[in-house]
Formats: structure tokens, C-alpha cells, sequence
């Protein structure tokens, strides 16, 4: 499965990623079915994976230096 990983960084797309990963995974979910199967679930969750890791990494990041800013922080829901 590295390999595969590997090589659908290398020559996929970004935004297709997220694409390729969430079709893998409506796949798996359809496993049921003679030409799906349920191992497209893990292998869908890694593809998918590749982007939003690092799309989740930089709004943390983005979170820490506002409020190392010294600015307000967003309400959190509730009263």
C-alpha cells in the first residue's frame, strides 16, 4: 500500500486526491457487491488522507500564531 501512496502523490493531483479517496471509500461502502470491495475503505482513507493531513497541519498552525498574535479567539458554542 506505500507504494501506491507514494505513487498517487507523485502523479495525482492535489484537489484529485481528495476525489480518488472519497470514491474508494463510497466503493468499500458498496463492498457487498461482486466487483467492489471492502478493501477500497482503508485505501480510500489513506489517499483521502494525503490531502487533508497537511490541509488540517496549517490551520493549526494558523490558529497558533493568532494567538500567539494576541488576538481574541473565536466564542465557543454553548452560553
Amino acid at each position: 500500500m506505500a507504494r501506491f501512496l507514494v505513487r498517487v502523490r507523485r502523479t495525482v493531483p492535489p484537489g484529485l486526491r481528495l476525489v480518488l479517496g472519497l470514491l474508494l471509500i463510497c466503493g468499500g461502502v458498496l463492498g457487498f457487491l461482486p466487483i467492489l470491495g471492502f478493501w477500497m475503505l482503508p485505501l480510500g482513507v489513506a489517499v483521502a488522507a494525503l490531502d487533508l493531513i497537511p490541509l488540517y497541519r496549517e490551520g493549526l498552525a494558523r490558529g497558533r500564531a493568532l494567538r500567539r498574535r494576541g488576538l481574541p479567539r473565536p466564542p465557543r458554542g454553548g452560553r
